[in-house]
């Protein structure tokens, strides 16, 4: 069957597995470069859909309210309409304030990019 055993790692010299090493190491940091692109955009999609549930969420809840208590109450869609409308301006109102975290972060970037320029 013929002698096909594999090196002995110990009597590889120390520098060279280093070397072989930091080369591979070298090899993933540039393949995890490129992905940062399709990360980037992936991050964008994620907030434009977080902040579609936030709005969502908001209606969704209003409605909830609205209609709960005007079926409870028995009332035409008073409450309905004026829980929409509440539920409305409180998803508005999460939406701001999440574009602005993002805002701040994004700021927070660009200067700490500067700082090291």
């Amino acid at each position: 069957m013929g002698d096909r055993s594999l090196p002995d790692p110990h009597q590889v010299p120390d520098d060279a597995r280093l070397k072989e090493l930091e080369a591979r190491i070298a090899k993933l940091k540039v393949a995890k470069d490129d992905a940062g692109h399709m990360k980037k955009d992936y991050s964008q999609a994620q907030l434009a859909w977080r902040m579609v549930v936030e709005l969502v969420a908001g209606l969704g809840i209003g409605f909830g309210i609205g209609y709960g208590l005007d079926t409870l109450l028995g009332t035409i869609p008073l409450f309905l309409v004026l829980f929409i409308g509440l539920g409305f301006a409180a998803g508005v109102k999460t939406m701001m304030r999440s574009a602005k975290e993002v805002q701040e972060r994004r700021m927070a970037q660009e200067a700490a990019e500067k700082g090291e320029d």
